[in-house]
């Protein structure tokens, strides 16, 4: 780090220092080295103060925001394990630090990946936007493997959209070094994602998804670049099963890191996540087009109402459309009854790979898929939530047949007892109230117990983010 620090030959002392040097012996060798290491020390001092400095002045906002995600809880986990190691990994320094530290260049990444049969992620359209929203590149890659799933519905790409297409991920990681050049800024939302499947490894980032406090989110939790366009910027970026647009998702990081600078957005602010009547639906998708949707409906377990939409959303030979049930508590517990394989889409939305067996004998697959990402609740939180749901239906059920009860003896039963009756069955609404109310305090309680864990990890993330700056790693 010494090497990159400019040491400036300027007056170290004021006159009122000058007497305690004229007391040391000149002859004295020791005091000389002493001294000599005083002054040493003193232009360190002064060289790290203007880097300091620096921090200040016109570039300091920006340096900022990359310090705040350098600070969230989640960067040493999503930024600090990339096998740069391994041979087709592209490292990109940063050079003259005290350069770097002084850009104000930034550019703005998007990038859609298809699942190849290796089970590796290769990424098969990139954008960069600067922030003017000047395109920088725009192109798609070809992946050069065999490709599993072109997850079309959320990447817009098919086999025949790469057709002739030569650019390759080499091509990108060598674009990428040209704009990263002098400590341009990578900004984009779950930036790590994207720099995961270009194998590309850069210090200088802003992640979107670490610089707003949130009011409404778990401190493990972020929300979705739609979401936080919608609670910051105040437009939609895309329609429900629209598929994603690289540019148009690019200049959308970019503008929310252009409105933090101009609005600063230090209160926590209200992030709109999917609403319940969203929740309660499960979205059916990769469904070839020959299966009527009237047939869906075998997939799921009996004894549960559901409604099959009849309007599905048609992309190339598959389609997809949505399951509908009464609440939220019941289309987790048919997700959870479905039988199939267990995964993750792209934006990490717990999906199973069901099979379905038609008239004709043919069997088909496709997917079923939840509307939102689980909560990384500890088990006993999740066993609360649960109790509360159906402590919700027995308290519907013991009202109804205390009433009932109460209406068959009535005619037995004299005026006094009619109203102990009716004491009791207030008490027992009394003590099943009192305890949905105890359930929900105890995940209240657990929450702030979570908050505050959390909290311990922002303040040791804060220490290992300054420990990084000091010693220059």
């Amino acid at each position: 780090m010494a090497r990159d620090l400019p040491f400036p030959s300027v007056p170290l002392f004021s006159p009122a220092h000058y007497p305690f040097f004229r007391v040391l012996n000149p002859s004295d060798s020791g005091r000389q080295i002493t001294l000599r290491r005083l002054c040493w020390c003193s232009r360190v001092a002064m060289a790290i103060g203007e880097k300091i400095k620096d921090f200040l002045d016109e570039g300091s906002h920006l340096q900022r925001l990359v310090q705040l995600t350098m600070e969230h809880p989640r960067y040493a986990k999503c930024y600090s394990m990339f096998p740069s190691y391994e041979k087709d990994w592209v490292v990109v320094p940063l050079g003259d630090i005290s350069m770097a530290m002084k850009s104000v260049r930034m550019i703005s990444i998007d990038c859609e990946m298809v699942l190849c049969q290796d089970g590796t992620e290769e990424v098969v359209k990139i954008c960069l936007v600067d922030k003017k929203f000047k395109v920088k590149l725009e192109t798609l890659v070809n992946p050069n493997k065999a490709v599993a799933n072109y997850r079309t519905e959320i990447t817009g790409v098919s086999a025949e959209d790469l057709v002739g297409v030569t650019c390759s991920l080499v091509d990108v990681q060598g674009r990428m070094k040209k704009l990263l050049r002098k400590g341009t800024i990578l900004v984009g939302h779950s930036l790590y994602n994207d720099m995961r499947a270009l194998r590309l490894e850069y210090q200088r980032v802003i992640d979107t998804a670490y610089i707003f406090k949130y009011s409404d989110l778990l401190p493990d939790r972020i929300p979705s670049l739609k979401n936080l366009c919608k609670a910051v910027l105040g437009y939609e970026l895309r329609k429900e099963g629209e598929p994603h647009d690289c540019k148009r998702d690019a200049e959308a990081a970019m503008k929310l890191v252009l409105a933090k600078l101009e609005h600063g957005f230090e209160d926590p602010i209200e992030v709109a996540m999917v609403s319940d009547s969203q929740r309660s639906k499960l979205l059916l998708h990769r469904i070839p087009v020959e299966v009527p949707y009237q047939e869906l409906h075998k997939v799921f377990p009996q004894g549960f109402e559901l409604d099959i939409q009849g309007d599905p959303k048609v992309r190339g030979s598959f389609y997809s459309t949505y399951a509908v049930f009464k609440d939220v508590c019941e289309a987790e517990k048919v997700f959870q009854a479905i039988e199939g394989r267990k995964d993750k889409d792209i934006e990490g939305r717990p999906q199973k790979q069901v099979y379905l067996k038609l008239p004709s004998g043919q069997w088909i697959s496709f997917k079923v898929r939840k509307s939102e990402m689980d909560l990384p609740h500890p088990k006993h939180v999740d066993t609360l939530v649960e109790q509360w749901c159906n402590g919700k239906e027995r308290q519907c059920t013991k009202r109804n047949r205390t009433v009932s009860s109460a209406k068959t003896h009535e005619h037995l039963n004299s005026k006094v007892q009619r109203t102990d009756n009716l004491a009791m069955v207030e008490t027992n609404e009394d003590l099943e109230q009192e305890e949905v109310c105890i359930h929900l305090e105890e995940v209240d309680r657990l929450k702030k117990i979570i908050r505050a864990r959390e909290d311990e990890i922002f303040d040791l993330q804060k220490i290992l983010a300054a420990f990084i700056r000091k010693n220059g790693l």
